[in-house]
C-alpha cells in the first residue's frame, strides 16, 4: 500500500479516518500518561510476589464493612478521607513497596499519586482492585485486620 492509496481511502472514508486518528492519539496518550504517573500497576499474581518476597504494605481504601467481608491478608484498612501519606506509621514503610487497593482499582489512583508525591519510591496500584483479586481466585481474609 502506497501513500496515494492511503490518501484515497481517507478521502472516501473520512469518519473511519478520523476514528483511526482519534484511537491512535488515545492510545499514545494512555501509554505516555502511564510513564509519568509515578506509580506502577500490578496484577494480582504480581502482588502476591510483592507481599511474599518484599513484605509489601497493602493499604485497602474500601469502607470498613466491605473490608471486613473480605480483604487481602495483612492489608491495613484506611478510609480515603483519613489517608495521610505523612502519617508516622506510614513513614516507617517508605522503603517498602506500598500497594493501594480499592474495589475496582480506580479510586485508589489518587492515593497512589499522593504517596509518590510524599517521597515513597515503590508505589503500586492493584490493577482491577479487589474485584481482579477475586477473579484470579486468590484468597480473602474475613474480619478485621
Amino acid at each position: 500500500m502506497d501513500l496515494e492509496t492511503l490518501l484515497a481511502f481517507a478521502g472516501r472514508h473520512p469518519f473511519l479516518s478520523l476514528a483511526l486518528v482519534g484511537l491512535t492519539l488515545a492510545i499514545v496518550y494512555h501509554e505516555l500518561s502511564g510513564l509519568f504517573r509515578g506509580y506502577k500497576l500490578v496484577r494480582p499474581g504480581e502482588l502476591t510476589v510483592l507481599i511474599n518476597r518484599d513484605n509489601a504494605l497493602v493499604i485497602d481504601l474500601r469502607a470498613p464493612a466491605e473490608f471486613e467481608k473480605g480483604h487481602i491478608a495483612g492489608a491495613k484498612n484506611v478510609l480515603p478521607s483519613q489517608f495521610d501519606p505523612e502519617h508516622k506509621q506510614l513513614a516507617a514503610a517508605r522503603a517498602l513497596p506500598v500497594v493501594v487497593v480499592c474495589r475496582t482499582g480506580i479510586s485508589a489512583a489518587d492515593a497512589a499519586k499522593r504517596l509518590k508525591k510524599a517521597g515513597f519510591e515503590r508505589v503500586y496500584l492493584l490493577d482491577g482492585g479487589i474485584q481482579a483479586w477475586q477473579q484470579a481466585d486468590l484468597p480473602l481474609v474475613k474480619g478485621r485486620a
